[in-house]
């Protein structure tokens, strides 16, 4: 080989990279065969030997396929470096070709397949000059001596001296400027060097040849930042891989906690990236960067196999609720907004202490479910001297701690409720605030808003009144202690039996005004640590026709009837809520067993429910003139706006909001409702086939035929679990008894499949 013209300009003003190269230092670190549209720039000596390896590897495996000579070869473009486009491949030509995306390997043409296939490995990308009749078992020496040449530093010494010169080349004079020779090495070599590089030289088409042309400096410069950052991007994913592989093979008591992955802006946004993906809601480049870091860890590019991923490394609980991130949920508050809400629990202002009630010698029950942290409603009665029931329904007076458009109700309102999961309560209001200060508390002196009612004898409203009050909790029940105690029927709770006979009146008479029973069994989760993979579930499944809770179910309804006569004989703009009757007719369900399946029936003809904020609507399904959601201020934002109003008109003060400023603000509210909602149905959904799949199996299960959907085919609801499922029945009518087992449960798919089990196999 003659001295390389190159030599004298490499020691005068090339890279130390490059002068690397004419000091005739080992070349194995640039050897390995980069990948298809990658540099070969930063190879490694732990490379050494691999393009050897893979082509002998290769050719141990001989496997062959037929590739037609003209689309084999890529057309005259490919061939154009060597000058010999136009020539007939024939046996003993050796050839560059790509093994796949990642590969490209030599091999030698060893036969004709037809008139226009050869025997190839896979499509061909350079016939290397000079080499006919080439001995394939000299590949793997040919190979060994292009180590020593393919060094990519000395593109960029090539670059500097026909950038100089505004020179383009061809394969064979690059080989001859480089490495003074176009034998059939140096060809290679040059070939190999071009052909993968992405920064120094661009492919042209000259005259039906390819010749390779020096890019402009500035577009070096920018391709040289690219290919760094891009460098940079590779390692930092690298390092980010090694940090999932390491948490993902620790003991499940020993991985890193979630905040740990945030620390670190880099490693947050990769990590939040996953988070997106797996929840689908991600933007173009959190869906590359997770795509990418699925590929590098062998997972599937899905949303699934990212949140296995997630779960596997701890980041996420085995049961994580994917829908408090798909929708956003704010389960926390600013700290602008905390501050607030200590500021009102030290001074703790009431606006209304002057023309309070004291009605703290009435005996008062709060009745609600076990675990309710917000209690914002009592109950209390008496029977007056002409023989008439007064009752009255305590509401919790949050709007003395408030002001219309203050922090706190503008966070409230884009709020629009508290979110009550199996797992965790998302409170309205701050917590200290809404569960501390707000709440009626037992034995203490509460702020209240009292509704008070007289009824006639059958029930309807004889006389109300709404006032500023304080109470004095005397009971805080649960809805089986109190149902208990209207069983034992004790002497000294006359006052609870008269609010039952009171409940009872109001229901009699919201028949006789056509209204719907819509009571359902309903099922109630509490999910003990469910952080851990096998978490407490407790199960309690509610009828609605249970007395304590139809007793408090008819006084929330007499509320809301009072509030709303109230509105209208006072003008005042009030969230009036209405349904109009259904076209069907009550009577038309009468066949069905009272209870689930005729609820579900009549559930099944109702119209759309209407709203209206200057005067009470109709509402046929509660049977009543009016209705005005009122006794849940703490937990629904409508209430609150409904408290506003009223409280204003006991001041003497005009209403804070117009009847289109309620509108607007409860269509706001009533947007984050729609979502607490679905997060709910969800989340409670979830647990119940969380809690199915644990059971034994083969147990059996009572279900109520609800409704047909085709031929017998049925919606069933599983009575001891209250969970509505979806199967075939043999034999039988809605409003039937079947016995089921559950076939497959897979919660995290949202999947239930029961099978019924026929009479013979019970028995």
């Amino acid at each position: 080989m003659r001295p390389s013209p190159m030599a004298a300009r490499a020691a005068s003003g090339c890279s130390s990279a490059a002068l690397a190269f004419f000091r005739l230092r080992p070349l194995a670190r640039a050897a390995r065969l980069a990948p298809a549209g990658r540099s070969a720039f930063g190879a490694t000596a732990a490379c050494r030997g691999r393009l050897v390896d893979s082509v002998l590897q290769e050719l141990r495996s001989r496997r062959r396929v037929r590739v037609s000579a003209r689309t084999g070869l890529q057309g005259t473009k490919e061939l154009s470096d060597s000058k010999i486009e136009k020539r007939t491949i024939q046996k003993g030509l050796l050839l560059e070709f790509h093994k796949d995306s990642e590969r490209s390997l030599l091999a030698v043409v060893e036969r004709p397949d037809g008139k226009k296939n050869w025997v190839v490995t896979d499509q061909v990308t350079y016939v290397v000059p000079g080499t006919m009749d080439f001995d394939c078992s000299r590949i793997a020496e040919f190979l060994e001596k292009a180590q020593d040449l393919l060094d990519p530093t000395i593109l960029e010494c090539a670059w500097m001296e026909l950038s100089e010169k505004d020179k383009s080349v061809t394969v064979e004079e690059f080989a001859d400027i480089v490495y003074g020779s176009k034998e059939s090495l140096e060809s290679y070599c040059a070939h190999f060097l071009l052909s993968r590089d992405i920064v120094y030289f661009v492919k042209v088409e000259s005259r039906g040849s390819s010749i390779y042309q020096p890019r402009p400096s500035s577009q070096v410069d920018e391709l040289l930042r690219r290919k760094l950052a891009k460098e940079a991007a590779d390692k930092e994913l690298e390092e980010f891989v090694h940090l999932l592989k390491s948490a993902k093979a620790l003991p499940l008591g020993s991985k890193p906690p979630k905040n740990s992955w945030l620390m670190e802006e880099k490693v947050k946004q990769k990590i939040e990236s996953l988070q997106a993906y797996a929840v689908d809601a991600c933007n173009d480049e959190q869906r590359r960067m997770a795509g990418n870091i699925l590929k590098a860890m062998g997972f599937a590019r899905t949303s699934s196999a990212a949140l296995k991923l997630l779960i596997n490394v701890g980041y996420f609980p085995v049961h994580v609720n994917l829908d408090l991130f798909r929708y956003d949920v704010q389960t926390t508050y600013t700290e602008k907004v905390l501050s607030v809400a200590e500021e009102l629990l030290v001074d703790c202002p009431d606006s209304d202490k002057h023309v309070r009630k004291d009605l703290s010698n009435l005996r008062v029950y709060a009745i609600d479910v076990d675990e309710a942290d917000e209690l914002d409603d009592a109950l209390s009665a008496t029977r007056l001297p002409d023989g008439r029931i007064k009752v009255w329904i305590h509401v919790a007076d949050p709007t003395c701690f408030l002001q219309p458009r203050s922090i706190l109700d503008r966070e409230a309102m884009h709020r629009g409720t508290s979110i009550f999961l199996p797992t965790a309560t998302f409170p309205m209001f701050p917590e200290r605030l809404a569960m501390n200060a707000m709440s009626l508390q037992q034995g203490t002196d509460c702020r209240s808003v009292s509704v008070s009612v007289i009824l006639h004898p059958d029930g309807s409203i004889a006389e109300y009144s709404i006032e500023n009050s304080v109470i004095k909790p005397t009971y805080m029940l649960t809805y089986e202690g109190a149902t208990e105690l209207l069983y034992m029927n004790l002497e000294e709770e006359e006052d609870l039996r008269i609010l039952q006979e009171a409940a009872s009146l109001r229901a009699q008479w919201r028949r006789s005004q056509g209204s719907i029973d819509t009571a359902m069994i309903e099922p109630r989760i509490k999910v003990a640590n469910p952080d851990d993979p096998e978490p407490n579930i407790n199960l309690y499944v509610e009828d609605q026709t249970n007395p304590a809770m139809q007793l408090v179910s008819e006084m929330m309804i007499l509320c809301g009837e009072a509030v709303a006569a109230f509105g209208s004989d006072n003008n005042i703009p009030l969230p009036y809520r209405g349904h109009p009757q259904s076209n069907t007719a009550v009577s038309a369900f009468a066949y069905l067993p009272e209870g689930p399946a005729r609820s579900v029936a009549n559930i099944s003809v109702l119209r759309a429910a209407e709203m209206d904020f200057r005067k009470p609507v109709a509402h046929g399904v509660l049977g009543i003139p009016g209705y005005v959601q009122f006794t849940s201020p703490i937990r629904r934002y409508v209430d609150l706006l409904a408290h506003y109003q009223v409280k204003a008109f006991l001041r003497g003060e005009s209403p804070p909001y117009s009847a289109g400023d309620l509108e607007g603000m409860t269509f706001i509210a009533s947007m984050h409702v729609k979502v607490a909602r679905k997060l709910h149905s969800n989340s409670l959904r979830y647990w119940l086939l969380e809690y199915l799949r644990r059971q034994p199996k083969g147990r059996k299960y009572r279900a109520l035929v609800l409704k047909f959907i085709k031929d017998r085919m049925a919606t069933l609801l599983l009575v001891d679990v209250g969970i509505q499922v979806t199967t075939v029945v043999a034999a039988g009518k809605v409003g039937d008894e079947a016995s089921v087992v559950v076939e497959m449960v897979r919660p995290r798919d949202d999947i239930l499949s029961v099978m019924e089990i026929a009479q013979d196999m019970e028995e």
